[in-house]
C-alpha cells in the first residue's frame, strides 16, 4: 500500500506541500504534483497514479471537468478520485460524485482523515495478477504492455515473451532451448539459437541502462538479475 502512486491536484503550492508532508510522514513516498487540470490529466494518462487527490477550483480545467475527463478514458475509469472541496461546495460534491468521483474530503481537512480515506481508496483496488513489476519496469500480460520509467516501449511479439518470462522468474537461468520453447507461438519466423541472441541484444538496446539487467550465462542462456542483487 505504501508504494502506491499518488497524485496531488491544487493550484495552492502550500495546501500541495502540507499533503505531500502529510503524506511521507505516513510512509507514502511515490508522489507527483500537478497545479492545474491540464497538467493533472497529462500526468494521469502518462504516470496512471492508484489514487488522485483532485482539488475542484483549478485554472484551466476545473476539478469537475476533469474528472469527467478521466472517467471517459478506458485507462482512467477506475482510477479513484478524491475530491477536495470547501465546506460550502455542497451542490459541486454531489455533482462530482455522480460525475464518478469516489469520495471527498472537505477544506480545512484533518490529517488523519485524509490517509484514511486515501487507504480506504487502496484497499479497494483489486490486485491485478496481469501485472508485473521490476524496478522501473511494469509489465501488463492482458494489455501486452511494457512501461519502463513510465515509458512505454515499443517491443514485438518475441522480445516481449523473453521479457516477460525473465521478469516472471529474476534470478532463474533460462538455457536458449527454454526460451525457444517459450516462443513457439510466433509463426513469423523460425526460432533458433542465433534468433534468441539476436532478441536479447535488440531488447538490450530498447531497454537501455535496464537492459544491462539481463545476464548471459555463457554457454547456456540467459537470466535477469535477482531482486536482492539490484
Amino acid at each position: 500500500m505504501l508504494k502506491a502512486k499518488i497524485l496531488i491536484v491544487d493550484d495552492e503550492s502550500s495546501i500541495r506541500e502540507l499533503l505531500e508532508m502529510l503524506l511521507e510522514a505516513n510512509g507514502f513516498s511515490n508522489l507527483r504534483m500537478a497545479g492545474d487540470g491540464e497538467e493533472a490529466i497529462k500526468i494521469t494518462e502518462e504516470w496512471q497514479p492508484d489514487v488522485i487527490l483532485l482539488d475542484l477550483m483549478l485554472p484551466k480545467i476545473d476539478g469537475l471537468t476533469v474528472c469527467k475527463i478521466l472517467r471517459s478514458n478506458p485507462r482512467t475509469v477506475s482510477t479513484p478520485i478524491i475530491m477536495l472541496t470547501a465546506k460550502s461546495e455542497e451542490s459541486d460534491i454531489v455533482l462530482g460524485l455522480e460525475l464518478g468521483a469516489n469520495d471527498y474530503i472537505t477544506k480545512p481537512f484533518s490529517n488523519k482523515i485524509v490517509i484514511a480515506r486515501i487507504r480506504n481508496q487502496l484497499r479497494q483496488i483489486p490486485q491485478n495478477t496481469n501485472k508485473l513489476s521490476y524496478n522501473n519496469l511494469i509489465l501488463d500480460t492482458e494489455k501486452r504492455t511494457a512501461i519502463l520509467n513510465e515509458e512505454y516501449l515499443d517491443l514485438t511479439y518475441s522480445e516481449y515473451e523473453i521479457l516477460y518470462l525473465l521478469v516472471k522468474n529474476p534470478g532463474r537461468v533460462y538455457t536458449r532451448s527454454q526460451l525457444i520453447s517459450n516462443l513457439k507461438g510466433d509463426s513469423y519466423y523460425e526460432v533458433t539459437d542465433r534468433t534468441i541472441d539476436v532478441q536479447i541484444v535488440n531488447l538490450r538496446k530498447k531497454l537501455r541502462d535496464f537492459g544491462k539487467n539481463i545476464i548471459t550465462i555463457r554457454s547456456i542462456g540467459y537470466c535477469i538479475k535477482s531482486l536482492e542483487n539490484n
